[in-house]
């Protein structure tokens, strides 16, 4: 049977869920490549956080269940803060630091730690760097290392379960561009980690940049050759030890027992190789908001509760028993509730911590001499990041990340044309040659010809405008109802006009003539008006009526010119009746029925 793994991660029982049958698995073996897997599917158990059957064991029993309403509560607040995150961090970052300490919500949890760490404005201020690192070539000798760990970082999680899958490939891109970023430190077995559970809440270019930050913001010198920022870091943990659990610290002084023997893979890994899921993802939650001083407190909280009371003491006597308690942590130290509450409650501060850091790297200048590698200075937590690199709105300005296009059918047209102005949908203007589906028996069709003689009489009608207002009510003989016109019973007469005419603008009708103009009448007649000045027809269908309606209209005047008189329809003419053409009454000078209470 296969031993239990780290964490206690795998019991017995959960043997078969994750292994095959006959097969050992230790750190050359291939598990995770898609021919072992295959045929087991049935049988693996996958946790809401992708890990398979039995992996990372404590994370259903230690999570603590949020309720639904509150999760979505939550949501609502960091999208705010998200999306005005500079006067967040400067104005309210305690309230920000307690929305951590809380807990990101998971869906939000990838983009606030990119926010959180920087490498929000990193990305946006470096643009196309990835992809340019991403297409160079990579330096051999770190090449081969970071394939042959690759398998090794989580798996038993579904994202890098099988050896070329899309989570291995990007864990390598990532990787890989790191080494040609930042050439003078090159690779560290402990980035593999930090870069896979950024990979877990973010796409690679993003991930990146997270890395990057942790690495020269969060833990710089961490990864270096020569390690001397670690065993810097492990002399201050043993300082700060003496003042939370001094039983704790004469113990492991006794047994001569380095800092550096333990807390290498709780500082580099950020302990996501240690605490189970739930624990680990609360604990980066902090970490990227207030900096390294949550990881002293968790190595701090741990070695108080491994090694606080006597009776933990007596079980250990000598310094291999000590070693084996300190890689055997109990789970019930590492629930995420016990854990977190009592991060909280410690009394260890980023003053002490850079305090405490003085003073050991005095004593070390001593001992050993100046560092190997000058580092940068240490940033704690988000706060002072983004005050020590300047941004601007735009670098936090959230960009999407889906885009979807849909294709526009180029035979088809729409019904209706979307007109973008004021955000109103007017109708298509309906083509001029379309007959008038709903005519009636009575209505004619039109003529082809007759179309062509309306065409021209239209554009005259629109070069010479329709008579003033004033000259319509001077030779209205009468008003009438509106609504009301007579039938008129003659056939219509073509009039001529001549030159020799003049109008009639005076008030009073001009006298009596014996030749008075002769009424139009048509063989289909409708029952109007009484009024002979006023005639109606069926409208014919033109070029310039979009109107489909089948009531009766009026017709129209004629086109007029400059030299043409304009008598009213009962003036007398004199001489030739056919000499002066008639002039339309007030009716036939407004558009629409009803409309002479309007003008007068």
């Amino acid at each position: 049977m296969m031993a239990q793994l780290e964490n206690g991660r795998l019991s017995s029982d959960d043997t078969m869920s994750v292994m095959t049958m006959g097969s050992q698995f230790d750190e050359e073996s291939s598990f995770g490549s898609d021919s072992e897997i295959n045929g087991f599917t049935s049988s693996r158990k996958i946790d809401k956080y992708g890990f398979i059957g039995g992996a990372q064991k404590y994370s259903e029993e230690s999570a603590q269940d949020v309720p639904l309403e509150v999760l979505r509560h939550r949501e609502v607040k960091w999208l705010d803060m998200l999306n005005h995150w500079d006067r967040w961090v400067s104005k309210r970052f305690k309230k920000v630091r307690l929305r951590c300490q809380k807990g990101i919500p998971p869906s939000l949890r990838g983009r606030a730690w990119l926010y959180l760490s920087g490498g929000k404005v990193k990305r946006e201020q470096n643009s196309g760097k990835f992809e340019e690192l991403d297409r160079m070539a990579g330096d051999p000798k770190w090449v081969d290392v970071i394939e042959r760990d690759l398998h090794r970082q989580f798996p038993f999680h579904e994202m890098f379960v099988s050896r070329g899958g899309h989570g291995q490939q990007d864990l390598f891109r990532v990787l890989k561009a790191y080494t040609l970023y930042r050439p003078d430190e090159g690779y560290c077995q402990a980035q593999a980690p930090i870069a896979a559970v950024l990979l877990m809440h973010m796409p690679a270019e993003d991930a990146f940049w997270g890395l990057v930050q942790i690495c020269e913001k969060y833990l710089p010198g961490y990864y270096s050759a020569g390690l001397e920022a670690i065993q810097l870091d492990g002399q201050i943990l043993n300082a700060l030890l003496k003042r939370v659990s001094p039983p704790a610290y004469r113990h492991l002084e006794k047994h001569k027992i380095e800092p550096i023997l333990y807390m290498t893979e709780w500082f580099m890994c950020a302990f996501s190789r240690t605490l189970p899921w739930a624990s680990v993802l609360r604990v980066w939650d902090m970490f990227l908001c207030d900096g390294v001083k949550i990881i002293f407190r968790v190595g701090l909280v741990l070695l108080k509760c491994m090694l606080g009371t006597r009776e933990k003491l007596k079980a250990c006597p000598g310094q291999y028993e000590t070693m084996e308690l300190l890689r055997a942590l109990e789970p019930r130290y590492m629930q995420e509730g016990f854990l977190i509450h009592q991060v909280l409650e410690l009394p260890i501060s980023a003053r002490d911590v850079e305090r405490e850091h003085r003073v050991q790297l005095k004593r070390w200048r001593k001992v050993h001499g100046e560092l190997s590698y000058k580092s940068p200075p240490r940033l704690h937590g988000a706060q002072a990041i983004m005050s020590a690199e300047p941004h601007s709105r735009q670098d936090l300005r959230q960009n999407p990340t889906i885009i979807v296009e849909y294709p526009q059918p180029s035979d088809t047209k729409s019904e209706f044309t979307r007109i973008k102005k004021r955000s109103t949908i007017r109708k298509a203007p309906i083509p001029l040659d379309v007959p008038n589906p709903y005519a009636l028996p009575t209505d004619h069709k039109p003529d082809p010809l007759n179309n062509q003689a309306q065409d021209t009489a239209s554009n005259n009608q629109s070069s010479h405008p329709p008579p003033s207002l004033q000259q319509s009510l001077l030779t209205t003989p009468e008003k009438m109802p509106a609504g009301k016109a007579k039938p008129s019973s003659d056939p219509p007469t073509s009039v001529i006009p001549t030159p020799d005419a003049s109008p009639n603008l005076s008030r009073t009708p001009p006298p009596p003539q014996t030749s008075p103009v002769p009424i139009p009448t048509y063989p289909t007649e409708l029952p109007l008006s009484s009024n002979p000045a006023i005639t109606a027809e069926p409208l014919p269908i033109t070029k310039n009526s979009g109107n489909t309606n089948n009531s009766a209209h009026l017709k129209d005047p004629p086109p007029t010119t400059d030299s043409t008189p304009l008598l009213p329809d009962d003036a007398p003419v004199n001489g030739n009746s056919a000499a002066a053409p008639r002039v339309p009454g007030l009716r036939n000078s407004c558009e629409s029925v009803g409309s002479e209470d309007t003008y007068l």
